[in-house]
C-alpha cells in the first residue's frame, strides 16, 4: 500500500465506548433502592443490581467498624462515569461513599451494545 492508496477518505471505525462496572454499598435496603432508582432515572447507567446484604468491616475515623450493607452493581460507560459519580455523591447518605469502577475486559457484544445505548445521560428518555 502506498501513501496515495490510504488517502481515499476511508476512515477506520471509531472504537466502541468502554463499558464499566461500578460498585457502591448502602446502609439499608431503602437507601439502596433510592440510589439505584436515581442512577437509572438520570440515565447514567443501563442496569443496577441490588444485591443481598453483606457484612462489611472497615476502618473509619480511627476505629474498626462493622456494618451490614447493601451492594449495588452498576453497569455504565466510561463516558457516563463522572455523571454517575455526581448522582452517587448527591444521593448517597455516607459522608465518603464507596464508589469504585473498572472497565470490562469482555462481554457478550449485544449486551455491551445495550449498555452503551441505554446509559445515555439523557433523563428525558422513557
Amino acid at each position: 500500500m502506498t501513501l496515495s492508496d490510504s488517502s481515499h477518505g476511508a476512515k477506520a471505525p471509531e472504537p466502541a465506548e468502554s463499558v464499566w462496572m461500578a460498585m457502591t454499598n448502602l446502609p439499608d435496603e431503602a437507601s439502596a433502592a433510592r440510589v439505584a432508582r436515581a442512577v437509572l432515572e438520570a440515565r447514567v447507567a443501563a442496569c443496577v443490581n441490588r444485591l443481598a446484604p453483606c457484612q462489611s468491616e472497615y476502618w473509619w475515623q480511627g476505629q474498626l467498624e462493622q456494618a451490614q450493607e447493601w451492594p449495588l452493581l452498576i453497569k455504565t460507560t466510561q463516558g457516563q462515569y463522572a455523571a454517575l459519580e455526581a448522582v452517587i455523591r448527591a444521593e448517597h447518605p455516607y459522608d465518603v461513599p464507596e464508589l469504585i469502577a473498572w472497565p470490562l475486559a469482555a462481554g457478550l457484544p449485544a449486551y455491551l451494545g445495550w449498555v452503551r445505548a441505554e446509559a445515555t445521560g439523557a433523563p428525558g428518555q422513557p
